[in-house]
């Protein structure tokens, strides 16, 4: 830690005799190596934070988000495959409404930010998926064969109550016809 710390301190120094000054550097807040699906609300949106050499946050610092122009992508919420935004007090810009196209595959964002002459880039890989369904037995959704067990149910229940009509008169069914009754002993 020591070391690092007295690296950072030789490197702004030396900088600074030479007139420049110390670089900005990027890190990947959120959307790095992340599955998006096609189609689907909640997209996490690329959150990127710019920060001195020391690991200072800068505040105002232009970062433009880019997404390919061709393939796999997208548009941002502003309708263009492009998006400029200005870090906030913790040096966090966030490139936001990620829309993506229909083309299934990887791709990525170029990030580059600039503060006071001084800018840096970075690379977000995201990837384009369809929806996943959930599948029962053999491939078919669980919803498909519930489906196909009442049609099934139906089409038996309406089948057996046809043959029960055609049949005509049930033998199994008990009649009683009144008569005289008579009280005694057991005969």
């Amino acid at each position: 830690m020591k070391v690092q710390s007295l690296f950072l301190v030789c490197l702004v120094f030396s900088n600074l005799l030479r007139g420049q000054a110390p670089p900005i550097q990027i890190s990947i807040v959120a959307g790095e190596g992340i599955s998006q699906i096609i189609n689907q609300k909640g997209r996490v949106d690329p959150v990127v934070q710019v920060q001195e050499a020391t690991g200072k946050p800068i505040e105002g610092a232009q970062v433009v988000f880019a997404l390919p122009t061709s393939g796999p992508g997208g548009v941002f919420a502003n309708g263009s495959k492009s998006m400029t935004v200005a870090t906030d007090a913790q040096g966090r810009a966030t490139g936001q409404g990620l829309v993506l196209n229909r083309l299934k595959g990887s791709f990525d964002i170029l990030v580059t930010a600039s503060y006071q002459g001084r800018t840096a880039s970075v690379s977000i890989s995201q990837k384009s998926v369809a929806r996943v369904h959930s599948a029962g037995a053999f491939g078919v959704s669980t919803k498909t064969w519930v489906i196909a067990g009442f049609c099934l149910l139906a089409i038996a229940g309406g089948i057996i109550a046809a043959k029960e009509l055609r049949s005509g008169p049930n033998p199994n069914v008990l009649t009683a016809t009144p008569g005289v009754p008579t009280v005694g002993g057991p005969q």
